[in-house]
């Protein structure tokens, strides 16, 4: 599962904005964090499942929506950063599709959604991130999600190394 995991998260980049970097090292990165939107359509149909849910989120200005339960400590990813994270990936229903734990990733080869949350939180923080298709993985259905879903994950961010 682990490695099904790796796979998902980093074989899907759907936004035309997102850019891989010959380097990692933050010092050579000229990358910044992508302020693309969701459409209103998607932002309406999130909007529904969290007031319909009672989930008490904040939204965001790029159209998902997050719950920061503990913000950790120290300097804060970017988009250059392998981050190194524990999470849970389920759909609205409620069924889980992905879990991993101490896998780690460069932020700048994940979904835009993941790109745009976890650097909202620094190393030993907690996120729950609630995305819309088009900051997920959109209408490209995926092992286990179906296209166009509203994503949940639960993301324990590790370190950044």
């Amino acid at each position: 599962m682990k490695w099904n995991g790796l796979l998902l998260l980093t074989g899907m980049c759907i936004a035309s904005s997102c850019q891989n970097s010959d380097s990692t090292d933050p010092a050579d990165c000229s990358l910044s964090i992508p302020t693309t939107k969701a459409p209103q359509s998607e932002v309406t149909a999130l909007k529904q499942f969290i007031d319909s849910t009672g989930i008490n989120a904040t939204a965001d200005e790029r159209g998902f929506y997050y719950t920061i339960n503990s913000p950790g400590t120290g300097a804060k990813p970017t988009l250059c950063s392998d981050v190194t994270v524990n999470y849970a990936g389920t759909l609205t229903n409620g069924s889980t599709f992905e879990t991993a734990t101490d896998v780690s990733f460069n932020l700048s080869r994940l979904i835009l959604g993941w790109q745009q949350g976890i650097p909202m939180i620094s190393p030993g923080g907690s996120i729950t991130l609630y995305l819309p298709p088009s900051l997920a993985y959109g209408s490209q259905a995926q092992q286990g999600i179906p296209a166009n879903s509203i994503l949940i994950f639960e993301i324990d961010l590790i370190s950044i190394d």
